[in-house]
């Protein structure tokens, strides 16, 4: 069942035994072969309580976060503690490859990673915003991997953290390079959020209910575009220099000027009407964006 409640895997060991493996050499971090892992057929829904980095291809029956996958090539994707990983019925495909590093937040103790792996936003994304790869792009990524595993296999040793803890902030970073590669070259796909992103705030604001239901949040955009908010917000900033706040704001402002204009509603009812609950709120906002009061603007147009 796709909607079944998520099966939990609160470690790396647990992961291991699950997945059919031997124990890890390291109780905080291993690296795993996907295309030797046992059909979990009955755990079609999994949370892992540690960071999850994968490569795999052949994710043809996987789907993460809100999407299915139907990508056969090189993809990545970035897992935090506590995100959703769902599969269909059938368990695992049948022709998948590729690697898992797990690395729990505990290997990272004490190492500046600990705070910085917190700034890598697509570890927010939801794993349905992966990270798509060319063939020099995965030879890359698997070669940092292979110097990881090598460390692992060999004698743990006291260099042995430093050096595992260095190839991984390399990996992180050329994952950022790489997002943001993707974002600039993935531009008719992008653009289509883009352009559903204007259509669900041009909706949400014809609605004549929205002194109940308030301003449109972030999460709320998000959820109906069925993407993550970071993935969503780093996407506008890089295709419009604008957050996802922003465009909110201005598709706000633009219906507040439609109203000032056009309408004898006074500034309250106006405020009122777009969501706000108190008209002060509203009148600082459009202050603050156009650089006159509500007032002002429409005395512009007497």
């Amino acid at each position: 069942m796709a909607n079944a409640v998520p099966y939990r895997i609160q470690s790396i060991i647990e992961a291991h035994r699950l997945a059919g493996f031997e124990k890890p050499k390291h109780p905080l971090i291993s690296i795993v072969d996907v295309s030797t892992f046992k059909n979990q057929s009955d755990l079609n829904a999994v949370i892992f309580e540690f960071y999850v980095v994968s490569l795999k291809r052949g994710c043809n029956n996987l789907v993460y976060g809100q999407q299915k996958y139907d990508f056969d090539e090189g993809l990545m994707a970035f897992m935090s503690p506590g995100q959703i990983l769902r599969g269909e019925e059938g368990g695992m495909p049948p022709k998948l490859e590729g690697w898992m590093l797990f690395i729990h937040a505990d290997f990272l103790w004490n190492t500046p990673l600990a705070r910085k792996i917190k700034q890598y936003e697509y570890f927010g994304y939801a794993t349905n915003e992966a990270l798509f790869l060319s063939d020099k792009e995965e030879m890359l990524m698997n070669g940092i991997i292979e110097n990881i595993k090598q460390e692992y296999d060999a004698n743990i040793d006291k260099f042995s953290q430093d050096v595992i803890i260095a190839q991984l902030e390399l990996l992180f970073t050329y994952a950022q390079r790489f997002y943001e590669r993707q974002f600039i070259t993935r531009k008719i796909t992008n653009h289509q959020i883009l352009s559903r992103l204007e259509n669900v705030l041009t909706d949400y604001f014809n609605k004549e209910d929205l002194i109940s239901r308030g301003l449109p949040t972030v999460q709320y955009v998000a959820d109906t575009l069925h993407i993550s908010g970071k993935y969503l917000g780093t996407l506008l900033k890089q295709l419009t220099g604008q957050t996802t706040q922003q465009h909110i704001h201005e598709k706000l402002i633009e219906r507040a000027k439609e109203k000032l204009s056009t309408t004898e509603l006074s500034v309250s009812e106006i405020a009122y009407a777009l969501g706000f609950e108190h008209s002060q709120s509203f009148s600082k906002l459009f202050k603050t964006k156009t650089k006159q009061s509500p007032l002002e603007f429409r005395a512009s147009f007497s």
